[in-house]
Protein backbone atom coordinates (compact mmCIF):
# COMPACT_ATOMS: atom_id res chain seq x y z
CA UNK A 1 0.00 0.00 0.00
CA UNK A 2 2.78 2.48 0.84
CA UNK A 3 4.57 1.67 -2.40
CA UNK A 4 1.55 2.89 -4.40
CA UNK A 5 1.50 6.16 -2.50
CA UNK A 6 5.22 6.59 -3.09
CA UNK A 7 4.87 5.91 -6.83
CA UNK A 8 1.98 8.38 -7.05
CA UNK A 9 3.98 11.09 -5.26
CA UNK A 10 7.00 10.45 -7.50
CA UNK A 11 4.79 10.83 -10.60
CA UNK A 12 3.38 14.13 -9.31
CA UNK A 13 6.88 15.38 -8.50
CA UNK A 14 8.17 14.46 -11.96
CA UNK A 15 5.23 16.24 -13.59
CA UNK A 16 5.88 19.35 -11.51
CA UNK A 17 9.56 19.35 -12.42
CA UNK A 18 8.69 19.08 -16.11
CA UNK A 19 6.31 22.04 -15.87
CA UNK A 20 8.70 24.28 -13.90
CA UNK A 21 10.98 25.42 -16.79
CA UNK A 22 8.01 26.37 -18.98
CA UNK A 23 6.46 28.31 -16.10
CA UNK A 24 9.71 30.14 -15.27
CA UNK A 25 10.38 31.01 -18.93
CA UNK A 26 7.06 32.84 -19.09
CA UNK A 27 8.35 35.46 -16.65
CA UNK A 28 8.69 38.83 -18.33
CA UNK A 29 8.98 42.37 -17.06
CA UNK A 30 5.23 42.84 -17.45
CA UNK A 31 4.29 39.60 -15.66
CA UNK A 32 6.39 40.40 -12.59
CA UNK A 33 5.44 44.07 -12.44
CA UNK A 34 3.89 45.21 -9.18
CA UNK A 35 0.11 45.28 -9.15
CA UNK A 36 0.08 48.59 -7.32
CA UNK A 37 2.74 51.17 -6.67
CA UNK A 38 4.06 51.23 -3.14
CA UNK A 39 5.96 54.49 -3.45
CA UNK A 40 5.07 57.89 -4.82
CA UNK A 41 7.42 59.35 -7.47
CA UNK A 42 9.51 61.28 -4.92
CA UNK A 43 10.04 58.20 -2.75
CA UNK A 44 10.80 56.09 -5.85
CA UNK A 45 13.47 58.61 -6.90
CA UNK A 46 15.03 58.52 -3.42
CA UNK A 47 15.04 54.71 -3.51
CA UNK A 48 16.68 54.73 -6.94
CA UNK A 49 19.44 57.09 -5.79
CA UNK A 50 19.90 55.16 -2.53
CA UNK A 51 20.32 51.88 -4.41
CA UNK A 52 22.69 53.56 -6.87
CA UNK A 53 24.76 54.86 -3.96
CA UNK A 54 25.02 51.38 -2.42
CA UNK A 55 26.16 49.72 -5.69
CA UNK A 56 27.37 52.40 -8.13
CA UNK A 57 28.30 51.81 -11.74
CA UNK A 58 31.96 51.18 -12.49
CA UNK A 59 33.36 49.02 -15.27
CA UNK A 60 30.24 46.92 -14.64
CA UNK A 61 26.67 48.24 -14.53
CA UNK A 62 25.47 49.50 -11.18
CA UNK A 63 22.30 48.58 -9.33
CA UNK A 64 20.36 51.41 -10.97
CA UNK A 65 21.22 50.18 -14.47
CA UNK A 66 20.11 46.64 -13.59
CA UNK A 67 16.69 47.85 -12.34
CA UNK A 68 17.35 46.85 -8.74
CA UNK A 69 15.01 49.59 -7.42
CA UNK A 70 12.12 47.83 -9.19
CA UNK A 71 13.22 44.54 -7.58
CA UNK A 72 13.33 46.15 -4.12
CA UNK A 73 9.85 47.61 -4.56
CA UNK A 74 8.46 44.30 -5.83
CA UNK A 75 9.96 42.39 -2.91
CA UNK A 76 8.62 44.85 -0.34
CA UNK A 77 5.13 44.75 -1.89
CA UNK A 78 4.94 40.98 -2.27
CA UNK A 79 6.96 39.64 0.66
CA UNK A 80 6.56 42.02 3.57
CA UNK A 81 3.59 42.89 5.74
CA UNK A 82 2.02 46.38 5.69
CA UNK A 83 3.94 47.50 8.80
CA UNK A 84 7.27 46.93 7.03
CA UNK A 85 5.94 48.58 3.86
CA UNK A 86 5.09 51.65 5.91
CA UNK A 87 8.53 51.50 7.54
CA UNK A 88 10.11 51.60 4.06
CA UNK A 89 8.03 54.63 3.08
CA UNK A 90 8.90 56.41 6.33
CA UNK A 91 12.55 55.42 5.97
CA UNK A 92 12.80 56.95 2.51
CA UNK A 93 11.34 60.19 3.84
CA UNK A 94 13.81 60.03 6.73
CA UNK A 95 16.71 59.65 4.28
CA UNK A 96 15.61 62.82 2.53
CA UNK A 97 15.12 64.62 5.86
CA UNK A 98 18.61 63.67 7.08
CA UNK A 99 20.10 64.93 3.81
CA UNK A 100 18.21 68.23 4.08
CA UNK A 101 19.32 68.75 7.69
CA UNK A 102 22.94 67.79 7.01
CA UNK A 103 23.51 69.35 3.60
CA UNK A 104 20.55 71.62 2.88
CA UNK A 105 19.42 69.69 -0.19
CA UNK A 106 17.45 66.58 -0.98
CA UNK A 107 19.14 63.17 -1.09
CA UNK A 108 18.70 63.00 -4.86
CA UNK A 109 20.66 66.21 -5.45
CA UNK A 110 23.51 65.40 -3.05
CA UNK A 111 26.85 64.25 -4.42
CA UNK A 112 28.27 60.80 -3.67
CA UNK A 113 30.29 61.65 -0.51
CA UNK A 114 27.26 63.43 0.95
CA UNK A 115 25.02 60.46 0.16
CA UNK A 116 27.49 58.09 1.79
CA UNK A 117 27.53 60.33 4.87
CA UNK A 118 23.71 60.20 5.04
CA UNK A 119 23.79 56.40 4.83
CA UNK A 120 26.41 56.21 7.59
CA UNK A 121 24.18 58.38 9.76
CA UNK A 122 21.30 55.97 9.18
CA UNK A 123 23.46 52.97 9.97
CA UNK A 124 24.55 54.34 13.37
CA UNK A 125 21.28 56.10 14.17
CA UNK A 126 19.87 55.60 17.68
CA UNK A 127 16.44 55.19 16.06
CA UNK A 128 15.90 51.43 15.64
CA UNK A 129 13.41 51.90 12.78
CA UNK A 130 16.00 53.76 10.70
CA UNK A 131 18.58 51.06 11.32
CA UNK A 132 16.12 48.33 10.32
CA UNK A 133 15.10 50.28 7.23
CA UNK A 134 18.71 50.73 6.14
CA UNK A 135 19.50 47.05 6.76
CA UNK A 136 16.45 45.92 4.77
CA UNK A 137 17.18 48.16 1.78
CA UNK A 138 20.86 47.21 1.81
CA UNK A 139 20.10 43.47 1.91
CA UNK A 140 17.45 43.69 -0.81
CA UNK A 141 19.81 45.74 -2.99
CA UNK A 142 22.55 43.15 -2.67
CA UNK A 143 20.09 40.33 -3.33
CA UNK A 144 18.63 42.08 -6.37
CA UNK A 145 22.05 42.87 -7.81
CA UNK A 146 23.62 39.46 -7.28
CA UNK A 147 20.61 37.62 -8.71
CA UNK A 148 20.22 39.89 -11.75
CA UNK A 149 20.56 38.35 -15.18
CA UNK A 150 23.70 40.35 -15.95
CA UNK A 151 25.59 39.24 -12.84
CA UNK A 152 24.44 35.64 -13.10
CA UNK A 153 25.35 35.23 -16.77
CA UNK A 154 28.28 37.60 -17.32
CA UNK A 155 30.03 37.59 -13.96
CA UNK A 156 29.16 34.28 -12.32
CA UNK A 157 28.79 32.37 -15.62
CA UNK A 158 25.66 30.68 -14.31
CA UNK A 159 24.43 27.78 -16.37
CA UNK A 160 20.90 26.56 -15.77
CA UNK A 161 21.96 23.02 -16.63
CA UNK A 162 25.51 22.36 -15.41
CA UNK A 163 27.96 20.44 -17.52
CA UNK A 164 27.76 19.67 -21.19
CA UNK A 165 26.95 16.40 -22.89
CA UNK A 166 28.99 15.41 -25.90
CA UNK A 167 26.93 12.60 -27.38
CA UNK A 168 29.09 11.43 -30.25
CA UNK A 169 32.54 11.46 -28.70
CA UNK A 170 34.27 8.11 -28.30
CA UNK A 171 36.73 7.53 -25.53
CA UNK A 172 40.29 7.35 -26.86
CA UNK A 173 41.70 3.85 -27.03
CA UNK A 174 44.55 3.12 -24.71
CA UNK A 175 47.91 2.81 -26.46
CA UNK A 176 49.45 -0.64 -26.39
Amino acid sequence: MERRIAVKQMALLAGGLLALPAWANAWTRSTVAANHALLDPTQAEILTELVDTLIPASDTPGAKALNVPDFVQKMVIDCYEPAVQQQVKDGLLAVDAVAKVSFGSSFSTCDTPQRLDVLKQLEVSPDQNRKEFYGLIKNLTIQGYTTSEYVMTKYLNYSMIPGHYYGCVLAPLAAK
